[in-house]
């Protein structure tokens, strides 16, 4: 382009806002040529709660120009900004199109939103990617900043209860019973707490464990997080600055103990959740609780979030003759530390990441190791699983910004997006991969070459971020077998099918754990667990996690899991979703 073309071309934000004005006008008079005149031949709209009061993708025109005229009468998008307090307008690569990616502002009858939008750079009257988010609603907005509570309530109150003297009595639900009970007091459930909060609804959290924190304080002695600290922020009060890339354990825990104290977040601690029942005619739960005293509490909210990760107990399969083992068997839930295994022999079943933590914890601490690997596995370096775990939050961008971006993408994109990272991945960790071939070690990508992190949607497991022990196995430091030259597990270890033992005085099961459907049936009862259906896993029907962060089938019932990040982005969807519907809002 030469300098007259150059100065009479229109910028990448007068091109936004010249989009913006032509889908208002649209979207306004229902005009559906209008509309699909605005949208290129692959179009997708992922909409969080902000026209459809759900997390709902539309993955082609069609779809997405029916969702929006299906939807305008009664939310009255309006007023549709480029935001000017936002990343500006720039020209990006997303999913291998050249597009100008810009933020947005814009209103509905009950809400302030925002979004993304992602104009062809070589068409930019067409946009192929919006995503919308309902960022609060109108009178009910986050008493935070500039809204924030004098505090009179309880400062300087001569003769009356101070903040602590509050604190105490709304934690003990002596008076009343909470809106809303969240099972489970990790990072998930904390943040959907805080959030529920500020936007005044009563929770109550509970969680079994001694301390807040204990989660994570009580997982094996080495554990570190496998992607870096500006991906796993929790909302309102991000890590210090000054701590590490990869955070340990033990700093995660002490961190959610602080959250829970600083934003206010009502916990139980040492209580079991024992089970519930939905009442129909009522719109409540009847929620059974054992307190620490052995007393049996139950409380009728009206909403019940399973906060307790994407699984259940610990899971040990059946495995020939290990009930013949003589030494000493454990899951990986159950291990701290390599220490007392010094010199020892030890046998780990099962080759995903806990497998392979605890495999080189013990190492590190002077035990003789095999792992036994039972399927497959696809393998990452750290440094590669970056291309896909934060190539957003390594753009110098606010986090905010890094979180729309995240949350723009609904599957076909995300699976688009996964295959050209495995590319480079593969190519990244070459020789690493083929050491690892070189020693018997049976690597997959996924069945669509989408590799870890579609995993982690499917199924939440069959990979390993390498954090060392990939190369231990390649040099032959840590042994390896598979699954199928084994015969059974005899007194003093493991049978091969060649006829020599594998003599082990420790075997660890890294086998995984039961599916949050098991929990659910065998706490909610199989009415609920049958309505319910499916928990995590790819939803066949809409692409997304399947029952997760948004309503499910069943009346109150809520489920959230997965990382720092899942907790920080979708909680505020979880919050929101259980809000509207105390609002009346929603049914």
């Amino acid at each position: 382009m030469d300098q007259a073309q150059a100065g009479t071309a229109a910028t990448e934000t007068e091109l936004v806002v010249q989009w913006l004005a032509a889908f208002e006008t649209a979207l306004a008079a229902r005009s559906e040529p209008a509309l699909r005149n605005l949208f290129w031949d692959d179009a997708h709209w992922r909409d969080l709660m902000a026209f459809t009061w759900t997390i709902k993708p539309h993955d082609t025109p069609d779809a997405v120009i029916a969702g929006l005229l299906s939807t305008q009468a009664e939310i009255g998008a309006r007023n549709f900004r480029f935001a000017g307090n936002r990343t500006a307008p720039r020209r990006v690569q997303r999913h291998g199109v050249a597009s100008i990616e810009a933020f947005f502002s814009f209103e509905t009858n009950v809400g302030r939103c925002s979004g993304i939008l992602r104009l062809v750079a070589d068409t930019p009257e067409k946009a192929w990617v919006l995503a919308t988010t309902l960022d609060e609603l109108k009178g009910h907005e986050e008493p935070i900043h500039g809204r924030r509570p004098a505090g009179s309530a309880y400062s300087r109150n001569f003769g009356g209860e101070n903040w602590s003297d509050i604190r105490a009595r709304k934690i003990a639900f002596q008076d009343r019973e909470p809106a809303t009970v969240i099972i489970g007091a990790g990072q998930a459930g904390l943040s959907i707490a805080a959030r529920l909060g500020l936007l005044g609804v009563d929770t109550l959290v509970v969680d079994r464990r001694e301390r807040v924190g204990d989660i994570w304080r009580e997982r094996y002695h080495s554990l570190a997080l496998h992607n870096q600290v500006n991906l796993n922020h929790l909302p309102y009060l991000p890590w210090p600055p000054n701590w590490p890339k990869y955070l340990p354990k033990d700093m995660i825990a002490g961190w959610l103990e602080t959250y829970a104290w600083a934003m206010e977040c009502n916990v139980w601690n040492h209580t079991e959740f024992l089970g519930a029942t939905f009442d129909d005619e009522k719109g409540e739960w009847s929620v059974r609780l054992q307190r620490a005293d052995g007393i049996e509490r139950i409380v009728k909210p009206r909403h019940l979030v399973l906060a307790n990760g994407v699984a259940g107990r610990p899971y040990t399969p059946k495995l020939p003759g290990l009930e013949n083992f003589n030494g000493t068997l454990m899951h990986t839930h159950a291990f701290s530390d390599g220490s007392k295994w010094k010199g020892k022999k030890v046998l780990v079943v099962g080759a995903g990441t806990s497998g392979h933590d605890v495999a080189q914890d013990l190492h590190g601490h002077g035990a003789k190791v095999k792992v036994i690997q039972r399927g497959s596995a696809t393998v990452a370096s750290v440094k590669a699983a970056g291309l896909v775990h934060s190539v957003y939050y390594d753009e110098n961008l606010p986090l905010e910004d890094a979180d729309m971006i995240a949350a723009a993408s609904s599957y076909p994109l995300l699976v688009r997006g996964y295959q050209a990272a495995v590319k480079k991945m593969k190519v990244m960790d070459k020789d690493l991969l083929d050491g690892l071939v070189a020693k018997g070690f049976k690597l997959d990508w996924g069945e669509d070459e989408t590799g870890h992190q579609m995993k982690f949607r499917r199924r939440h497991g069959g990979y390993y971020l390498d954090c060392g022990c990939s190369g231990l196995i390649a040099s032959g430091e840590v042994g390896l077998l598979q699954h199928e030259d084994t015969a059974h597990y005899v007194e003093n270890g493991l049978l091969m099918k060649d006829g020599t033992i594998e003599e082990a005085d420790l075997i660890v099961t890294a086998t995984g754990y039961q599916s949050q459907e098991s929990v659910v049936r065998e706490l909610l009862g199989d009415e609920v667990a049958d309505r319910v259906g499916q928990i995590w896993g790819i939803d066949p029907n809409t692409g997304e996690i399947a029952n997760m962060f948004t309503a499910t089938p069943q009346q109150g019932l809520w489920f959230a899991g997965g990382g720092f990040a899942h907790a920080r982005i979708y909680s505020h969807y979880v919050a929101m979703g259980i809000k509207v519907r105390e609002l009346g809002l929603v049914a």
